[in-house]
């Protein structure tokens, strides 16, 4: 409902701490309203007599009240209290307006696609120098390519790439080639939630295999050997 409704009210109060806080305070009686449907006392509304009442003619005097007939009354009254069920508020279902639709979103979605594509590219771009052996531009990327991990869509793309250099058997790598692959490994796992176990983590698998880097004649260390701490 804030979405659809307040969002000029929003903007109007950026910047002025006094109409935030009065917005605030009626936000928080809505949800104390909300969660406190009941009052804990309950108030009877006595009708006023109406002005003039008493110049009437023909007035009725009232009747007098039977002392057992009105005790009975309230005793029935209190049992059916006591056996009725708690009263459970009846959810009301409503459906909200998706609101105007808020310019700056909508730029800052545009923009993120074209962030994503960007870092798409530097992950490639990144992964080719570092089969291509040209370590000086692999680690100009370096930092944006880790930064890149925090996305999904970089983490998946990491594992596409990879997969392509195994099928075209490079995966017998050098120290550097060894260490620079590890460490976007690492990071992308370090970045997995438990939704990439059975994607990002599991496309891993296979690769962790298969890339290794020779230590000495008749040595190979295998990239499991470094990544197999994530949980």
């Amino acid at each position: 409902q804030l979405v659809a409704y307040e969002v000029k009210r929003m903007k109007a109060e950026e910047g002025n701490k006094q109409k935030i806080l009065r917005h605030i305070k009626e936000l928080a009686e809505k949800l104390y309203k909300n969660e406190n449907p009941y009052p804990a006392v309950a108030m009877h509304k006595v009708q006023k007599p109406t002005e003039g009442c008493h110049l009437r003619l023909h007035q009725k005097p009232f009747p007098r009240l039977d002392e057992g007939t009105v005790q009975w009354i309230i005793d029935q009254a209190t049992a059916k209290l006591q056996s009725a069920p708690p009263a459970v508020r009846a959810e009301k279902k409503c459906m909200v307006p998706s609101g105007p639709p808020i310019a700056a979103i909508l730029e800052r979605n545009g923009n993120a696609l074209a962030n994503s594509a960007r870092r798409l590219e530097v992950v490639r771009n990144c992964i080719s120098y570092v089969f291509e052996n040209k370590m000086l531009e692999a680690k100009k990327l370096f930092p944006a390519v880790l930064r890149a991990m925090k996305g999904r869509a970089a983490r998946h793309c990491l594992t596409q790439e990879l997969h392509l250099h195994v099928q075209q058997n490079r995966a017998v790598l050098d120290h550097q080639q060894f260490d620079f692959v590890i460490r976007m490994m690492n990071c992308c796992l370090q970045d997995c939630t438990a939704m990439d176990e059975h994607g990002i983590a599991a496309a891993l698998l296979p690769l962790v295999t298969a890339f290794c880097r020779k230590l000495s004649p008749g040595i190979t260390q295998f990239a499991y050997s470094c990544v197999q701490e994530h949980v």
